[in-house]
């Protein structure tokens, strides 16, 4: 068979078309929430539909499954493209983001299809393809780890634990395998029955979530800088007034180096006799680090980013490759650095790990004990004995709105939120704040 029959058999409309079904329906349930519309029942459905189709879907198909689902989850990621001038590339970066996808899909298909060969009185092909698509949560594109699979049953009637996962993916392939149906209804022993059960009651704890919505070129417009200054200051003394223990601010709600600001860092030592204050600046102190401040008691605390935003903070590319890429993009400007550890500390008696941004949708934030904890109640520093279940998540979403992004970011701390038990306060910027406790979301 020539290359370019080959190649043309990935071109047909009907494998485009099945692939385009396919990931529309991996895609429904993040979709149908950006637009407002939780419905556990229809996300079942689509979750079961999606694994069906693409089980059963032959090798080229399985790419363009692939190529559609890194599309429809991914497109965002270009958007910041427009803030640097180089919106030209974005085509260009969208359709790479789907080829990447795509690629990792037609290597699972043509393994399972390699190994059932090899063996074929084994009947491996399905066994290779539910394993891979368990697998594929651990598979991180350069660095990127949003892809995951189960995330798609977040606000279903399915769990999101990975055996839970296995039995849907079990219960799909024996009913392809052995053409009935009536296989399917093995899926029920993936029912999250201890989510049910949990009742325990979203913390009274008088934290104010103070969300902002200030784009990309006013938050860092020289001139703009005073009127941000003055609004944080406004609503410390509303905070106040309401009462409350601590307030949150949003990642770089000041864009500038906190810590070089003397004056500012104590009127908010002052400030923080009242109320705990936790906000987003930058911190210098030889190399640029995205931080978040925390004072208390007036005193306060650097908590510095553990996880970089591949490409936006670190380059993940080689040293020499990174340094072209920061040269067109950046116009040279060196990476972030990040912390070794994650930062926990105490404020009135309640633990919290400190997350920025991305860092908050990564597994090592709610998997990495950290060796110390800081008790800004008696500004001492413990011993570290467990990974705080209580979390202060910062975010600028400003860099890739208008998009899904800031939807699939809540899907995913929901994700976590339910796997690890651990209850959000996130700050935003550019999209709705909101706390998430065991799974649920409370505006």
């Amino acid at each position: 068979m020539s290359l370019y029959i080959k190649i043309g058999r990935y071109f047909t409309i009907n494998n485009i078309t099945t692939g385009l079904l396919i990931a529309l329906l991996a895609s429904g349930a993040i979709y149908l929430d950006w637009i407002g519309i939780v419905s556990p029942l229809f996300n079942t459905i689509l979750g079961i539909l999606t694994f069906y189709y693409l089980l059963r879907a032959k090798q080229i198909v399985w790419f363009w499954s692939g190529f559609f689902i890194g599309l429809l989850w991914f497109w965002w990621i270009c958007m910041s493209f427009f803030n640097y001038g180089f919106a030209w590339a974005i085509p260009i970066g969208v359709i790479f983001i789907g080829w990447v996808y795509g690629i990792i899909f037609l290597i699972i298909a043509k393994l399972a299809e390699y190994i059932d060969k090899k063996f074929p009185d084994l009947n491996l092909e399905f066994i290779v393809k539910v394993l891979s698509l368990l697998l594929l949560s651990y598979i991180h594109p350069i660095q990127f780890d949003w892809f995951k699979p189960e995330i798609i049953f977040t606000n279903s009637y399915i769990g999101i634990e990975k055996w839970q996962f296995a039995i849907v993916l079990i219960s799909i392939a024996l009913s392809i395998k052995k053409k009935n149906l009536l296989y399917l209804f093995l899926i029920i022993f993936s029912f999250p029955i201890n989510q049910y059960l949990n009742n325990t009651p979203l913390p009274k704890n008088g934290i104010a979530i103070a969300g902002s919505y200030i784009n990309v070129e006013d938050k860092w417009n020289p001139n703009l800088l005073n009127s941000h200054i003055d609004r944080v200051f406004k609503q410390l003394d509303r905070a106040i007034k309401d009462k409350k223990s601590m307030i949150i601010f949003p990642e770089s709600i000041l864009p500038l180096f906190l810590n070089t600001h003397p004056n500012l860092m104590t009127q908010f030592e002052a400030y923080s006799n009242d109320i705990a204050i936790v906000l987003g600046a930058l911190y210098n102190n030889g190399t640029p680090r995205n931080s978040a401040y925390i004072f208390n008691k007036g005193s306060f605390l650097v908590a510095n980013k553990v996880v970089l935003v591949p490409f936006g903070e670190q380059n993940p590319l080689p040293k020499w490759m990174g340094n072209i890429i920061n040269k067109i993009f950046f116009d040279g400007a060196p990476d972030y650095v990040a912390d070794s550890e994650p930062i926990d500390y105490i404020i009135r008696g309640v633990k919290y790990r400190n997350a920025i941004c991305f860092e908050g949708t990564s597994r090592e934030l709610y998997t990495i004990k950290s060796k110390k904890i800081y008790n800004m109640d008696i500004l001492q520093t413990q011993k570290s004995k467990d990974i705080p279940k209580e979390m202060i998540l910062i975010s600028n979403n400003g860099w890739v709105v208008p998009s899904i992004e800031p939807t699939e970011q809540k899907i995913l701390l929901q994700f976590y939120s339910k796997k690890y038990g651990t209850t959000i306060y996130h700050a935003v910027n550019m999209s709705p704040s909101y706390i998430i406790h065991n799974g649920k979301v409370y505006k």
